[in-house]
């Protein structure tokens, strides 16, 4: 565990870890079913945001860990967790259900993973209780979510320091969504590319955002 910041790893799909000296969160993990290799749950907290099996497979999960999978406010260790109702679709859920968007607090920073969000824009409601945002996981494949000028627009309203793309094509994923080169191309950003990531408050970029996007081993 580190003292100060966050380390942030990803598995691939929109499953990510989180640690921070309060503890270790695992942000929906998938089953090995999608083609690529599941993470090893070892976390304090597990953060579901729909339950299909590409974000929800916690079989493995220890049994004092605290799973979350619904919205609310939470809180274990000193990590503020707050779940926000979303859809999954553009039909207010009547075809793909609910999604929870999740805004994570430890150390000094805010982070927002947004899970499967599928609506066509952010309401005015969901951009006042996501708030202020350090660092946001952002789906950007298409189909089942937001596609890449979505995922701009939606980039545009929330404002965040650094965006992490998400839910995107990568080698062995057997589930057709696109890749994330529409998306860069729309952003207009150069990523920098990590295998992991570590974030502090003081290392947040000051003015303009950052793209990071990470390279699965």
């Amino acid at each position: 565990m580190i003292s100060n910041g966050m380390n942030i790893n990803w598995f691939g799909h929109s499953c990510f870890r989180i640690e921070a000296k309060e503890g270790s969160i695992l942000i929906d993990p998938f089953s090995k079913d999608i083609g690529i290799k599941p993470p090893k749950i070892k976390d304090d907290v597990v953060l579901i945001s729909h339950n299909h099996y590409d974000h929800s497979s916690t079989e493995n999960a220890n049994e004092d860990a605290f799973v979350i999978s619904t919205p609310g406010e939470y809180e274990k260790n000193g990590i503020a967790v707050q779940g926000l109702q979303s859809f999954h679709d553009q039909s207010e859920g009547k075809e793909r259900g609910y999604n929870t968007i999740y805004v994570i607090k430890a150390e000094d920073l805010t982070l927002c993973h947004m899970g499967d969000y599928g609506e066509l824009k952010l309401s005015d409601k969901q951009i006042e209780q996501i708030g202020d945002v350090d660092i946001l996981m952002i789906p950007v494949g298409g189909k089942y979510t937001l596609n890449a000028r979505e995922a701009v627009e939606a980039i545009s309203q929330i404002g965040p320091k650094v965006i992490i793309p998400m839910h995107y094509k990568v080698k062995d994923l057997n589930i057709d969504i696109e890749g994330p080169e529409k998306f860069v191309k729309e952003l207009g950003l150069s990523p920098e590319k990590v295998d992991k990531y570590k974030i502090t408050k003081k290392t947040l970029p000051a003015e303009e955002m950052k793209l990071v996007m990470f390279e699965l081993a």
